[in-house]
């Protein structure tokens, strides 16, 4: 369960999700469910690019001007700077991919699959009419 307010937490419980994730959709047994998946992982890549930001956004304040790095104030606020630049960038780079997941979400709408073909899916047979009353 996420806390909300404990990101160390919270961070593990995301790895642990997507690693999970990553273990199920190694065969996709419904291929109805790929629609609610990539709304999801489109969800969850917003948020992603959120928390990026945020970091980045940390180091962009006072921090800057607190860092030290091996009693270097300037390395320090050089580091925390190419911080900053990273983790802005990242969270560039993941709000194109979740452009390109909710384009995929949009297409993926439009598929039908055919249930024949997925035993899974397959409509459960009823057993034959009895004459008389049922119970």
């Amino acid at each position: 369960m996420p806390t909300f307010r404990d990101p160390v937490a919270d961070a593990d419980e995301l790895r642990e999700a997507v690693r999970g994730l990553a273990h199920a959709t190694r065969s996709i047994e419904d291929p109805t469910s790929i629609y609610a998946v990539l709304g999801s992982i489109s969800s969850a890549l917003v948020s992603l690019s959120q928390s990026l930001h945020q970091l980045g956004q940390f180091h962009d304040g006072p921090t800057r001007k607190q860092a030290w790095m091996n009693g270097d104030s300037n390395a320090g606020r050089a580091a925390s700077y190419r911080e900053s630049w990273e983790l802005h960038r990242a969270a560039e780079m993941i709000h194109q991919v979740g452009e390109c997941v909710d384009r995929a979400h949009e297409i993926e709408a439009t598929i039908a699959y055919d249930t024949r073909d997925y035993p899974s899916l397959a409509p459960v047979q009823r057993a034959s009419r009895q004459p008389g009353m049922s119970l």
